[in-house]
Parts: C-alpha cells; structure tokens; sequence
C-alpha cells in the first residue's frame, strides 16, 4: 500500500517551544530552566498532556513559591511558543497544494492548546484531522493515539508517513503500522518525502 498521507507532530517540528520563556521575565533564563529542573516540569507537563491541569501539577509540588509559579503557566503560555519553523511550514503547505492530506497528532494539553492556537492560528486550520493529546487522554507513543487519528481520517496506517522530533513517538508510530521520519531538519524532511514520491 502506497503512503499517500503525511501526519505531522507541532511542538519541535512546525512550532518552536521554550516552556523557560513563561518565567523568563522574572527569573531570567537561567533562573527559569532552574525552576523547570527543579519541580521535575518535565514530568509535569506530560501529565497535562496526557488530561491532567496545571493546577493539579501545582498541587503536587512541595514548595508554595514553585506551585504558585506553575499556576502562571496558562496564561503566560503563548510567551512559550514564539515562532515557527518556517521550513517546515512550507513543506506542508506544499503539501496541501499539491492535494496531499496532512493531519497531526500533537502532545499538547488541553489546556495550552486554545493558547497554541492564539499564538499561531494556522494551527486550528492547517490539518485535515487533528488528534490533541490532552483532549483524549491518550499520549504519544502510545499505538492507541496513531489508531484514533486514522480511525477519525478513515485512512488505514500504512497510507500515512508520521513526523516527529521525538524518536520515540516514531517508534509508537511504526508500531501502529504507519511509516515514520524522524525530523531533524526542514531540509531533511523534504528529502525524505521527496523520496516517498509526496514532493
């Protein structure tokens, strides 16, 4: 079966996220990688893509100054995501005029999402279909999340190439059956699908 479909990842693919930009005014850069170090942010945060809010990640953390901190991080999210790759972007609208479909499956919460799409509204109209970790309560790399996109485009995995910065979620997605890329480059990836015959 030919892959006829491209499912992007967003954060560190079309979107750069600094999550340190959301405190970097009060605690300077270095200061706000030192906080994300110290409440484990990482951790966190996947949590909150995977359904959980910021405040019950607030909750769990000791300190009353770094709790109160982690509750500033929805309205201070669009600080986090100041621009695009703009190298991929054009890839995909490439992409799009050449009638390719193009859908995404993002880890991303619920939460930030709506504020990912203030920053950048091309986010809420680039993709045919969408999948939003947050809003399902499944996570990359779990298979279940490649499953629902397809189930929601009605196409079946072996029609589509997934993009991802994280090696692990292309493995995830291997594992349901799709052809994956790991992305390491806008000049890369369109080599890449130039070679799959979408470009």
């Amino acid at each position: 079966m030919n892959v006829d479909s491209v499912v992007f990842d967003i954060g560190g693919v079309l979107v750069d996220w600094q999550p340190h930009l959301a405190w970097a005014d009060d605690l300077g850069e270095d200061g706000a990688r030192a906080f994300l170090d110290r409440i484990q942010f990482d951790k966190l945060n996947l949590a909150c893509d995977a359904g959980a809010t910021f405040a019950q990640a607030a909750a769990q953390i000791a300190d009353p100054q770094d709790a109160e901190r982690l509750t500033q991080y929805v309205a201070r999210y669009t600080r986090t995501v100041p621009s695009k790759i703009t190298g991929t972007w054009d890839i995909l609208n490439a992409l799009k005029q050449a009638n390719v479909p193009v859908h995404a499956i993002t880890n991303w919460s619920a939460e930030t999402w709506p504020r990912g799409c203030e920053a950048h509204p091309e986010l809420s109209t680039a993709f045919d279909t969408i999948v939003v970790s947050g809003e399902v309560g499944v996570i990359k790399p779990s298979t279940e999340i490649y499953t629902l996109l397809c189930h929601r485009a009605d196409i079946a995995p072996a029609r589509c190439v997934f993009i991802d910065d994280g090696l692990h979620n292309c493995i995830g997605a291997r594992a349901a059956g799709m052809d994956a890329i790991h992305f390491k480059g806008p000049d890369d990836l369109r080599a890449q699908l130039q070679h799959r015959g979408l470009l």
